[in-house]
């Protein structure tokens, strides 16, 4: 049986892992941004992309996932790429070699809006 002070050690340990894991959702008005290194994921749910930025860079893959009840698109507004209606659970994914930013939204919810942005040189950023 491990000691008392070793288990509480490691229940500390546990819990500071997951608040470092996690981090807060931002105000109103503020941009969630999230740089990530491939692959890179974003969640769509309760209408929304999260993070509704996303730095990463070249030929990372990002994977929309729709967690939401309600079909979803992921759309770059020139067109450059586009999903199929995304359904609960359905993913999309999209993998971006070329610098530069990449607005899309969501063709049957045109209010749901996000951004890729894909530093030169390999440099993920949050500004």
């Amino acid at each position: 049986m491990l000691p008392r002070r070793a288990v509480l050690l490691g229940a500390a340990g546990v819990i500071s892992l997951f608040f470092a894991g996690t981090r807060e959702s931002p105000s109103a008005g503020e941009t969630a941004v999230q740089t990530a290194a491939s692959p890179a994921a974003i969640r769509i749910a309760n209408f929304n992309y999260a993070p509704q930025t996303l730095v990463i860079a070249p030929g990372t893959t990002v994977t929309w996932t729709n967690a939401d009840d309600d079909v979803h698109t992921v759309v770059e507004k020139d067109r450059k790429f586009k999903s199929a209606g995304l359904d609960t659970d359905d993913t999309f994914s999209q993998t971006f070699t070329a610098p530069g930013e990449y607005e899309y939204f969501c063709s049957l919810h045109p209010r749901m809006v996000g951004k890729i942005v894909v530093k030169p040189g390999g440099k993920t950023s949050s500004n």
